[in-house]
């Protein structure tokens, strides 16, 4: 089985118990080799509440490692959520350990005040 399809199965069994509401969103993670996306998702409504990515200006105007940049993402993604009066939220590590730029993320939010 290839690494993909095993990351797949993963992501397919990890959506099976988490959903994100309007009050307490998802907060999914995809990370590719060169950037790191982060977005809130109201499952219900299927709608994004919140986005922010290692794309995003003020982030790739950075020269930092990757793994600092995904903190910043997710300290972004917090910063919004927070403007939008989220203050919890559900992870969703969309099939990748939990270690590494996930984890970045993770804690940039929860720095930025994302309790999960």
């Amino acid at each position: 089985m290839g690494k993909l399809i095993q990351r797949q199965k993963i992501r397919y069994r990890i959506r099976k118990k988490v959903a994100g509401t309007a009050v307490k969103p998802r907060l999914s993670v995809f990370r590719s080799n060169a950037e790191i996306y982060a977005q809130l998702i109201d499952d219900d409504n299927s709608v994004t509440l919140a986005a922010a990515s290692s794309r995003d200006k003020d982030i790739a105007a950075q020269k930092v490692t990757k793994s600092e940049k995904a903190k910043l993402v997710g300290a972004a993604v917090a910063r919004k959520a927070i403007e939008l009066g989220l203050t919890a939220c559900v992870f969703d590590r969309g099939g990748n350990l939990y270690h590494g730029r996930v984890k970045s993320v993770a804690d940039g939010a929860r720095e930025g005040g994302l309790q999960f």
